[in-house]
Formats: structure tokens, sequence, C-alpha cells
């Protein structure tokens, strides 16, 4: 059974490590990939914008002009990337799944990347991106969009991915709904792991202590590689001590939820998960 895995593809630098993430996870699950390319919508922001921004007359003119050759070259520049890497990487360019190995598709719409990798997403099984921008930050409105108000879990590709990410899978396990679906998202890369390590930071509660060995029961079932680690802060940043201990397991995978309340950006993107999505060592595949 074919995944159907979405994917922006902006033409940048930065699609590189997406690309690559999303072609290691589709090795694995027989999947299909979509490279979505959005254009700006170039009359929709000049309407929306005041004639001081663009000028008047030829000025105006000669701007529009020189925005939709900038589109042009940009979108001329993903399609080729998208071509080299699929032609490079043995991948079947196709509108649908093929059956045998990996395929690929290019989607091309106009507007707002955003709301079209939500549109989009809602009917993907898995959702890439990447950390983008100059500094490898995470474009938080992107992956709040992905993450929100998708239903479907999101892999954040890393600078320097691995070619396999389920050799060897961290789980980052509290007793939340956001934690279990996460873990139920990565099913396929756990069961076929070398080894799969339970993080647990800090002494749990009675409950968390054991859902946290229930965990570990079941997940047995599936992979017998699968080891349970509780984790003592001493007084360190929470995100530090998972760190470590992620670095220290050579995971190649880290699997978590993406946990709080509103406000969204404080809680969701806020401390230890925003940390993680924007430091961690290894591709981070999250579900809220």
């Amino acid at each position: 059974m074919s995944h159907f895995i979405l994917l922006p593809a902006t033409g940048q630098e930065y699609d590189a490590p997406v690309f690559v993430t999303a072609l290691a996870a589709a090795r694995l699950l027989d999947g299909h990939l979509a490279f979505l390319h959005v254009r700006p919508d170039l009359q929709r922001q000049i309407a929306g914008s005041s004639a001081g921004d663009f000028g008047l007359g030829t000025s105006m003119d000669n701007t529009f002009e020189e925005m939709e050759n900038d589109a042009d070259a940009r979108e001329q520049a993903a399609v080729q990337i998208w071509k080299d890497f699929c032609d490079r990487n043995g991948v079947t360019l196709a509108d649908q799944p093929c059956g045998d190995g990996v395929s690929a598709e290019w989607m091309n719409e106009a507007g707002d990347l955003n709301a079209w990798l939500v549109a989009l997403g809602r009917t993907a099984d898995l959702i890439v991106t990447g950390r983008g921008g100059d500094q490898g930050e995470i474009d938080l409105r992107l992956l709040e969009g992905a993450l929100m108000e998708t239903g479907r879990p999101v892999l954040i590709a890393t600078e320097n991915p691995p070619d396999r990410l389920e050799d060897i899978v961290a789980i980052a396990w509290s007793d939340t709904p956001e934690a279990a679906g996460a873990v139920g998202a990565a099913m396929p890369f756990i069961r076929r792991a070398s080894q799969v390590t339970v993080l647990v930071v800090e002494e749990p509660t009675e409950g968390e202590d054991r859902s946290s060995h229930e965990l570990l029961r079941v997940l047995r079932w599936h992979n017998p590689k699968v080891r349970l680690e509780h984790l003592s802060r001493n007084g360190r940043p929470q995100v530090d001590v998972l760190f470590d201990a992620v670095t220290k397991a050579k995971a190649t995978l880290l699997v978590m939820g993406g946990y709080g309340h509103a406000p969204l950006r404080e809680a969701v993107f806020g401390g230890v998960t925003r940390s993680v999505l924007q430091e961690a060592p290894v591709p981070v595949l999250i579900a809220h």
C-alpha cells in the first residue's frame, strides 16, 4: 500500500534536506511523493497593496514584470531541481503510485504556500518540511498550519539527514494523546528499526510510569529491540537532557508529540517542543 507524502518545493537551497528526508520515508513506506510548488499570486498581491508600494504607471508595470520574471525563474529552478533529484535517485515520475518503488509528481499552484500545504495536507499520509531560512530556523507559520490544521503527522528534516530514518528510533514519551499519536504515526519506522529507545525525562508520575512500561510491552510485540530509559534532569534543561540521550543512542529519528494548549505559539512551539524542532540533531516526526 502506497503512502501519499506531501512536501514543499520552493527552489531554494534548503529544499535539499527535505527532499532527501522525504525520499528516505518514501522508500520505507512505498511512498508516492507530491512535490508542491506554489507561485505567488501577483495580481492579488498588487491589488492588496497601495499604489505607493509599487509606484505608478510604467514603474508599476515594470515592477510587476520583474516580479513575474522572478516567479518564473524560481519555478523553473524548482522544476529542474525536482527532475534532477528524481532522476538521480531512480524515482519514477507519475501522477499516481506505480506499485513498484517510489514515484513522484509535481504539483503547481498559485497563491499562499501555507494555505495550499494545509488544503492538500489533509489528504496526505505524511507531510515533510524543513527548517528553512538562512539560519535554519523553522517557518513557524508553515509548521503551525501543517501540524495544527491538517490532522496529519509532520516530519521535520535536518540539515544533514540520514539515508535511513528507521535505523535507530528514539521516542520522547509522555502520557499524552499527542505522544500516543506520534508513536502511532511512527509504527512503520519502529517495526523496521534495529533499535528503539523510549525516553522519559524526569521521574514520572505513577500514571506516566505505568504508561511507559505499557508502551514498552506493546511495542515489543512489533519489534523486540525496544528498551526504556528514564532520564534525570539534575537541574539541566529538559531539552539538553533529551538531546544528549538522542545523540548517545545514535538515533536517526526522534518521535514526539506537539504539546500544549493556547496560546498556540507559546505552547506547541514554545519551550521544549520548539527547541527540539529547531535544534534537534536528527529528523523529528511530530503529531498533535
